[in-house]
């Protein structure tokens, strides 16, 4: 049922079938036009329905454009038609377009993650407190469900930039921390594990970032990309899991605080297949 492109298909017809609808009601040829074309755009929110960029795109277009070349829009203000741009932009804003879209992490992708960067459980002593983790650029809430799942002693914290977002992950997720800002701008200093989705060029910013920031011992987990300093070197993973069907996932241990900064990070290679 999930097979693409029927999700886009059936988003289309479930627009068309509201425009038809409203039109049978008599609605303003505004709310005609312009809810279905909402619907659409909201359509593409759901990772079933559109789990890339592209597919995004083409599941919102689809119902305004239909309209377009059917030659049903006449009448309506030309800026009108802005409003799904507007939607996008809020999912989108353009501070955030030098990071990773939004992509969700596969259900059950970090369920072996214990295994290889295992964290003090709450009740390893009286004095102890939870681990703490941060999704860096937490998108949805996807990578925050699977975290909760694989730490569920935790405290889970994430951080987005896009306020539509932050607000979608914050209503998924009710037990973790999630608050709008700029996960650069935030320290990762207090986290005991930082798991993000970056773009292959931000992975040095971010191998920087940790290494400046973080405490030793603590890990930073990324999914798809493997951290590259600026020279275009790769350091070195504590282990690689590359699951059947799944992204890969690296992890890295921030062993030693050396002087000067290294071009690898000490710890074993390890790969799940």
């Amino acid at each position: 049922m999930r097979t693409w492109p029927l999700p886009a298909l059936l988003t289309w017809a479930l627009a068309w079938g509201l425009a038809l609808a409203l039109r049978a009601v008599q609605a303003p040829l505004w709310a005609v036009l312009m809810l279905p074309t909402a619907l659409g755009v909201c359509a593409t929110w759901l990772p079933f329905v559109a789990s890339t960029t592209w597919r995004r795109a083409f599941v919102a277009a689809g119902f305004p454009l239909s309209v377009l070349a059917l030659g049903q829009g006449a009448g309506l203000p030309a800026w009108l038609w802005l409003a799904p741009l507007a939607l996008l932009l809020l999912a989108y804003p353009v501070h955030a377009w030098r990071d990773a879209p939004v992509f969700p992490t596969p259900r059950g992708a970090l369920r072996e993650l214990p295994q290889h960067a295992p964290l003090a459980p709450a009740d390893a002593s009286p004095e102890a407190a939870p681990a703490r983790i941060l999704d860096a650029g937490c998108g949805m809430g996807d990578a925050l469900v699977e975290l909760h799942a694989a730490y569920p002693q935790a405290r889970i914290h994430g951080i987005e930039w896009s306020w539509l977002w932050r607000v979608v992950a914050a209503l998924r997720c009710p037990w973790a921390r999630v608050r709008q800002g700029d996960m650069w701008a935030q320290s990762w200093a207090d986290f005991d594990l930082v798991y993000l989705f970056q773009r292959p060029e931000t992975m040095p910013r971010a191998m920087a970032k940790a290494w400046r920031e973080m405490r030793p011992g603590s890990w930073l987990v990324s999914l798809e990309f493997e951290a590259r300093d600026d020279r275009d070197r790769a350091w070195k993973p504590h282990a690689r899991l590359s699951l059947e069907g799944a992204r890969p996932i690296w992890v890295y241990r921030l062993d030693q605080r050396e002087t000067g900064r290294p071009t690898t990070l000490s710890g074993s290679s390890e790969s799940l297949e």
